[in-house]
């Protein structure tokens, strides 16, 4: 079937909304995309800005691995003004670390990650405000994305292609009837006014919202707000990304963006996504873990610091540490007899154009619309062009 006047309502304009709309649009659905803030204001506009190699997760989530190294090859070629192709060092700074690398390397091997070994000289000499007692690394093809600008190039293509796109308004209710979700009752939130916005099908992509999203239509999905603390510091101290070699743990990143270092991320759950204590000892444990491997940044001022949460797909009973990072499209037909009503969670923003390419093909499915999947190969506008269309 054509999908021609078919049309889609997409909740938020995250990366995983925007790489949605995108997908959607340019399979010829009609599709609007509703944000309550401003582009990027969510979770994707708060993380640390990390263009994963995989190599976070090749180890104990290779999953995941596998997706963001693939995602990562694929947005090199789709979205270059958006990158900054830096590469990334994980780095061995201890023993542990040390004993920790041989898995590594396995899990770079398992999931084809490319990667070279580096003395600790041959470290040093790239990125000489690494710690004295470096004592080797691994190079892995990391790098950095605006994420902003990553979100407005989605959508500025999917405008291309006749989406439409509202920020500023608020799901504040969803239309259901008979089982079917119908449309969305919408707060303009510059207006002040409410509207509908009637639709085939909604596609909830609220992020760590999402379970606010879904129990407009009485349904749950497994999405577990896990916020994070980062640091941001007055300098970049470092031209690649700097990881620590060894297990996830808190305070195990140093993300060079712009003229600032970024340092994350520590881990714990919340029930309520839009208040986040900001947790003074979880900063402190940024400044001294992320010094071991940069030791500058404790000498140096913050710029600023700030809290996001994850939303990832899991239990609260969970140890956060232990939820896997990959997404989950969840088909509400399916799975909770509500039809018309889609959602996408968990993932990162390396993995959103994977993350949109699951969800069209769910929504495709459900509504009979036979088209291919063409955001592998598409190249992205500018993000210049956003306000362009």
């Amino acid at each position: 079937m054509s999908a021609e006047r078919l049309s889609v309502v997409v909740i938020g304009a995250g990366s995983t909304g925007a790489a949605v709309a995108h997908d959607l649009a340019l399979r010829g659905l009609a599709v609007t995309v509703v944000e309550r803030g401003a582009i990027a204001s969510g979770t994707t506009g708060r993380n640390h800005c990390l263009l994963h190699s995989g190599g976070r997760y090749c180890v104990k989530d290779q999953e995941s691995a596998v997706e963001c190294i693939e995602e990562n090859m694929i947005l090199r070629e789709i979205m270059p003004h958006s990158l900054e192709l830096n590469d990334g060092f994980f780095v061995a700074v201890s023993d542990s670390d040390m004993d920790y690398m041989r898995k590594f390397l396995e899990g770079c091997e398992a999931c084809e990650i490319p990667y070279k070994q580096l003395t600790a000289d041959e470290a040093r000499q790239q990125e000489p405000y690494l710690s004295e007692n470096t004592l080797a690394a691994v190079a892995v093809p990391d790098g950095v994305f605006e994420p902003q600008r990553m979100c407005m190039a989605f959508l500025a293509t999917a405008k291309k292609n006749n989406a439409v796109v509202k920020p500023f308004t608020e799901v504040v209710g969803l239309h259901v009837t008979g089982g079917r979700v119908h449309g969305v009752r919408v707060w303009d939130r510059i207006s002040l006014t409410e509207y509908d916005i009637d639709t085939d099908l909604v596609v909830n992509a609220a992020g760590p919202w999402a379970e606010e999203i879904s129990a407009m239509a009485n349904v749950d999905v497994p999405v577990v707000p896990t916020p994070g603390v980062m640091v941001s510091m007055t300098g970049r101290y470092a031209h690649k990304v700097i990881n620590r070699l060894n297990v996830s743990s808190d305070g195990d990143i140093v993300v060079p963006q712009r003229e600032t270092s970024i340092i994350g991320t520590s881990s714990w759950t919340v029930d309520n996504p839009d208040y986040i204590e900001i947790l003074e000892d979880h900063v402190q444990m940024m400044y001294d873990r992320g010094s071991e491997m940069v030791p500058i940044l404790n000498k140096v001022e913050p710029r600023g610091i700030f809290v996001v949460a994850r939303p990832l797909i899991g239990s609260a009973s969970e140890d956060e540490r232990e939820i896997a990072r990959t997404f989950q499209c969840f088909d509400h037909a399916q799975r909770d007899n509500v039809e018309g009503f889609v959602t996408i969670a968990g993932g990162k923003t390396t993995t959103a154009r994977a993350m949109g390419e699951t969800t069209a093909d769910v929504v495709c499915a459900k509504l009979g619309v036979d088209e291919p999947c063409r955001t592998k190969t598409t190249r992205l506008l500018s993000y210049r062009a956003f306000y362009r269309i």
